[in-house]
C-alpha cells in the first residue's frame, strides 16, 4: 500500500528480458536505497514492484508480460525518469490517498494548461469503462502521484488534474505533454462503491431491505 507521494524521480538504468518472457529492469533509487532491501515493495510510476537485487542505489525489479503489457513500464527506456515511493509504513502520515499499485488502465495526456502558479493536465482514459470510478473531487492516482480530479469531461473517460508548481517540480508529470501515456489507479473506495452498485441492482447482493431490517438498520 502506497500514499501516492513521489520521494524520489528515479533514472531507468537497463531493461534486460530474458527467455522466460520477464524483464529485469535496473533503476536508481536514490536515498531509498538504504530503507530498502530484497522483497520489499516499490511502486515505480504508481506500478508496485517487488525488488528483487539492489546494489548501492541501483534496485533491480522483475516484470512480467502482464504488467509490461497493461502499465507504462513496458514502454519504459534506459534514460527514463520514474515516480517512486517505498510501501508505506503504519506510522506514515497519510498525506495523499491509499494507493494499491495495481494499475487499473492507461490514459493519454490530451492537453496541458499552464498559468503561472498553476496548471492543468487533461486526459483521456483508454479503458472509458472506469470512467464511474472517477468523480469530481475524488481522489485518483497518475503515474502514481496522489491529485484531486479536478473535473471530468468532455465526453466519457475524459478528466482533468489542477497542479501546483511543487508538483510538477518534484513528479515526471511535467515531462508528460500531450500524446503521452501514464498509469491510471482509481481511488479504492469508488471501485467498492461501483461494485456494490452493480450487484445490488443485478440483484445478487447480500444486503437489501430486508437484510438492513433484520439488522438494525
Amino acid at each position: 500500500m502506497f500514499t501516492g507521494l513521489i520521494q524520489h524521480i528515479g533514472t531507468v538504468q537497463s531493461i534486460v528480458p530474458s527467455d522466460a518472457g520477464i524483464t529485469r529492469l535496473a533503476v536508481e533509487i536514490g536515498a531509498l536505497a538504504a530503507e530498502s532491501k530484497l522483497g520489499d515493495s516499490i511502486a515505480i510510476d504508481g506500478c508496485c514492484l517487488t525488488v528483487t537485487e539492489i546494489s548501492a542505489q541501483i534496485a533491480a525489479f522483475d516484470a512480467v508480460p502482464e504488467t509490461l503489457r497493461r502499465t507504462t513500464v513496458g514502454l519504459l527506456r534506459p534514460g527514463s525518469r520514474v515516480n517512486l515511493e517505498c510501501a508505506m509504513l503504519p506510522s506514515t502520515r497519510l498525506g495523499g490517498h491509499f494507493v494499491q499499485g495495481h494499475i487499473d488502465t492507461l490514459a493519454t495526456v490530451n492537453e496541458t494548461r499552464e498559468g503561472g502558479r498553476w496548471a492543468e493536465w487533461h486526459f483521456m482514459l483508454e479503458d472509458d469503462s472506469l470512467a464511474a470510478q472517477i468523480v469530481e473531487k475524488g481522489s485518483i492516482a497518475v503515474d502514481g502521484i496522489s491529485l484531486t480530479v479536478a473535473g471530468c469531461g468532455p465526453g466519457k473517460g475524459a478528466f482533468w488534474v489542477a497542479l501546483i508548481p511543487e508538483t510538477l517540480a518534484r513528479t515526471t508529470l511535467a515531462s508528460k505533454k500531450k500524446g503521452h501515456k501514464v498509469n491510471i489507479e482509481t481511488d479504492i473506495l469508488g471501485k467498492y462503491v461501483v461494485a456494490a452498485l452493480k450487484n445490488t441492482l443485478s440483484g445478487t447482493s447480500l444486503i437489501n431491505e430486508a437484510w438492513l431490517r433484520e439488522n438494525g438498520y
